[in-house]
């Protein structure tokens, strides 16, 4: 009930501040955002024998966004899994938003502030700044969770023991994460670079001559990129357990987290499988590619209906 309330709180300040920062071009931008780190999470990469990881997103989205619309885009994203994929459980909602977008979004922005002041004022500077930030929200959320192991466990695994597997995990999986979301900024900065919050200080000249790309075109890439991801790439993506797993398993918290893992295990797209569909790489793409139209559409919305309707679609707003 605590986390579920500093979860809310996070939240609604968040929404608070987009009424006064938001602008309608966003809107389109936070959902694909939020399609984007929806199906890289689906694609879990090997990091260790026995152990894989994949993309939490969080900084990524706030860099790319802002720190508040990062906060509500990557929430969007962990509440979605939970309600329409069964996955991290109905009950630990609260504890899901706070470590994989409170902890990540507004932990990595601040680690990307203090990491560009002493960086060039420039597009490399951005981008390295991205993946320093965006592999330090890795281990914060594993910190967050370790914290929350000490306050309230109900198991009797120390806190050291599960702090030491869980960073130490994480710290793999971080490099993963700067990587993929350095390339990711690189990419918009060359498209885009008036569309990155994080480089919003820079000037024409230390963006050396940017490259305008119109936004419709740059909607239309990155949906297509994770409609790509979610059901083509996800169909070769690790099986073996992820990082959280991998602890839980190792050091013996499987009965704690089972006891708190209740989800809607009978819903349409529940574990990644579409209900109903036999062949099992056309049921993880047909719940892939839905996963994507829906957080995107998610996403956009709630920004539209956060400033009262100015961010609808519209042909004026993909300009």
């Amino acid at each position: 009930m605590v986390s579920a309330g500093l979860a809310a709180s996070a939240v609604t300040i968040a929404m608070r501040r987009l009424r006064h920062t938001a602008t309608e071009r966003l809107a389109p931008i936070a959902g694909v955002t939020g399609a984007f780190v929806f199906a890289a999470q689906m694609i879990n990469f090997p990091i260790a024998a026995g152990t894989s990881g994949h993309l939490i997103g969080g900084a990524l989205a706030a860099i790319l966004l802002g720190r508040s619309l990062g906060l509500i885009v990557a929430t969007v994203v962990v509440v979605s899994q939970a309600l329409v994929f069964a996955d991290g459980g109905l009950t630990a909602i609260g504890i899901n938003v706070i470590n994989l977008a409170v902890v990540p979004t507004l932990g990595g922005y601040t680690v990307f502030s203090l990491v560009r002041r002493v960086l060039p004022a420039s597009k490399s500077g951005v981008v390295a700044a991205t993946g320093l930030a965006s592999g330090a929200s890795v281990v914060l959320g594993a910190m967050a969770f370790s914290l929350e192991w000490l306050f309230g466990a109900t198991a009797p695994v120390p806190f050291d023991t599960v702090f030491g597997a869980m960073v130490g995990v994480h710290l793999l999986i971080g490099v993963g994460e700067g990587i993929v979301s350095a390339l990711v900024v690189s990419s918009v900065l060359a498209a885009r670079p008036d569309l990155v919050a994080g480089a919003r200080d820079l000037s024409r000249s230390q963006l050396r001559g940017p490259v305008r790309v119109p936004l419709r075109a740059l909607v239309m890439s990155g949906v297509l990129i994770a409609v790509t991801l979610a059901g083509v790439a996800s169909q070769f993506a690790s099986s073996a357990p992820d990082g959280l797993e991998r602890v839980v398993v190792d050091e013996g918290l499987a009965p704690t987290a089972a006891a708190s893992a209740s989800s809607l295990g009978s819903g349409l797209f529940a574990g990644y499988a579409t209900r109903g569909v036999d062949n099992a790489g056309l049921s993880l793409a047909v719940a892939g590619v839905s996963g994507v139209v829906l957080i995107m559409l998610v996403g956009w919305g709630l920004l539209s209906a956060t400033l009262g309707g100015r961010a609808a679609p519209s042909r004026r707003v993909l300009r």
